[in-house]
């Protein structure tokens, strides 16, 4: 069960992670979208989208920090482990909350705005209730062990484990004598990464790069009375009125 739950199990859901997003992509370019629902109510949506996204990038650029970076290069770079600790665990518990309540609300809008839960399907219910659970589990698991408990370093174990499937030689042992808190929210987030590619999620990997280097869209006006108004560029500055 030990080399099943740290070894086969971690591959298997990036193996399908991976040739899911291939397969999604190549036949499904179409349903490649957030299907956005913003036409439909902006009031609640402008307080839920920030709070969500913005925390879920400090999550994630917290969990980069902690789990690919080795502790020995932050000591190296001054920064003490208790300075580390304090800081990981301050700004991860805001982050996975403002997650959780940006969730929370945009599920609470999915629920109570009619044409938006109209056009909710299974598959994203299914989604919100994975995700929901690996950001409840890993904020669990912080305040257990850090803010209810004498504090956990999860740098000496679950990070050198991670890294070492990425160099294809995984050390099931380290993952041991993890506390269970730790364990079932590294269970859940690779199961949300199995289903990632079959959801809306798969929005996150196409970042808006083109925006950078794409030329100006010039909009022309027309007339429906055609004929009626002479023709300019679009770039020209138009007549003022006259008297």
């Amino acid at each position: 069960m030990n080399t099943f739950l740290w070894v086969i199990y971690p591959y298997l859901a990036m193996v399908i992670l991976i040739g899911g997003s291939v397969w999604r992509y190549r036949y499904d370019k179409f349903g490649w979208t957030t299907r956005s629902s913003q036409l439909y109510e902006t009031n609640l949506l402008r307080w839920a989208s920030p709070l969500f996204h913005f925390g879920v990038l400090f999550v994630l650029l917290g969990h980069i920090g902690g789990l690919l970076i080795p502790k020995s290069w932050t000591e190296a770079a001054g920064i003490s482990e208790h300075a580390y600790h304090l800081m990981a665990v301050f700004v991860g518990t805001v982050a996975g909350l403002c997650t959780l309540i940006g969730m929370a609300l945009l599920i609470a809008r999915r629920r109570l705005t009619g044409p938006v839960f109209a056009a909710t399907t299974k598959n994203d219910k299914a989604m919100y209730a994975v995700l929901a659970a690996v950001i409840t589990l890993g904020l669990w698991a912080t305040v257990k062990a850090n803010i209810a408990g004498g504090g956990y370093d999860y740098r000496e174990t679950v990070s050198p484990w991670l890294r070492s499937l990425f160099i294809f030689q995984p050390d099931a042992e380290l993952m041991t004598a993890v506390p269970a808190t730790f364990k079932i929210h590294v269970i859940a987030a690779f199961a949300l990464f199995a289903f990632w590619p079959f959801t809306r999620l798969v929005h996150a990997f196409s970042a808006p790069v083109g925006y950078l280097t794409r030329p100006y869209v010039v909009y022309r006006y027309r007339d429906p009375r055609g004929g009626l108004r002479p023709t300019r560029p679009g770039w020209e500055r138009p007549a003022a009125p006259r008297r």
